[in-house]
């Protein structure tokens, strides 16, 4: 394996956020002033490819933008993250991604997208990414592109003999069977869990049963996150399911934290892949904790420089 290659590559999208922030989330009908407005860079396989880009992982991203300012920029926010855009695709036949964000002075988000050229993501794409996601020893995918697309990259990796992370987000009731025996981490929160598999995760024994119902569909390891409460770990190894706690910190904005979660995990199976599950879980705990600290998708992501380095070691 080629060291200088890319050892996380993700498959997924790329949205450009456009950010408002207010002391609580407007109800149907109703204006209300907000107190901040910015433009950010986002999309749960962008953000995931930039937090484990930041923690010193060779990356690089598989996905597609508009021919438009929004698309022009986000390839360049790719390079200044040092991530490989040589499968950033461009369409001149949809926007660029986007996503509206609310954010409530506690914190918690209201969110609507709009996938655009995300949905134009194909296989023929993928086909000129091959040999960059076999050759990798991670791939990341989520469902902010065709459901069709995301299974064929795992696919492909699995037949690689690549470890594959797969969050089902946004969730779909009738997720197609392959995507359970594809996966060897298959990572959702608490409402993805409850649309999956109709029970209703509340709490740690919740996300636990809910765990079950995953693995027993085929999945080697799920990950059910709790935000602040942490992370349930239920295994085909382990019959004891393992509840991960994370310190509790004051969130000052939720968006985007888990992916930050995801791509540390990215981050610490490629290159510490000597760590148990749990050590790679609560490594990347505290650093989406430290991301909900500050404001923004990936503005609020840490680079390796800013974390404790025994999280390294």
């Amino acid at each position: 394996m080629d060291p200088a290659s890319p050892q996380v590559v993700v498959v997924g999208s790329c949205m450009t956020d456009l950010v408002s922030l207010t002391p609580r989330l407007p109800k149907a009908g109703e204006t209300i002033h907000g107190s901040k407005f910015f433009i950010g860079f986002g999309g749960k396989g962008a953000n995931q490819c930039i937090q484990a880009s930041r923690l010193g992982a060779r990356t690089a991203m598989v996905c597609k933008v508009g021919e438009d300012s929004f698309g022009n920029n986000y390839i360049e926010n790719f390079k200044k993250n040092e991530v490989c855009t040589d499968f950033v695709f461009q369409t001149g036949a949809a926007a660029t991604g986007a996503a509206s964000i609310i954010v409530n002075a506690e914190g918690q988000n209201a969110i609507v997208i709009v996938a655009g050229a995300n949905l134009l993501l194909d296989s023929e794409d993928l086909t000129k990414a091959t040999a960059a996601i076999t050759g990798a020893r991670v791939i990341v995918c989520q469902l902010e592109i065709s459901p069709e697309v995301t299974l064929e990259a795992l696919k492909i990796a699995h037949k690689g003999g690549v470890r594959t992370i797969f969050n089902p987000a946004p969730a779909i009731a009738d997720l197609d069977p392959a995507f359970y025996t594809h996966s060897n981490i298959f990572c959702c929160n608490e409402s993805e869990a409850e649309i999956l598999t109709g029970v209703q995760v509340r709490s740690p024994s919740d996300a636990e049963a809910a765990g079950s119902v995953l693995l027993a569909r085929g999945c080697h390891i799920v990950l059910v996150t709790l935000g602040g409460e942490g992370c349930v770990i239920v295994s085909k190894e382990d019959p004891n399911p393992k509840h991960i706690e994370t310190h509790k910190v004051k969130a000052v904005d939720t968006t985007g934290a888990g992916d930050s979660f995801l791509g540390a995990l990215a981050f610490f199976m490629a290159y510490y892949p000597q760590l148990s599950i749990e050590e790679m879980v609560k490594r990347s705990n505290h650093i989406a904790s430290v991301s909900v600290q500050a404001a923004g998708t990936q503005t609020s992501y840490p680079y390796r420089r800013d974390l404790p380095q025994d999280i390294f070691s």
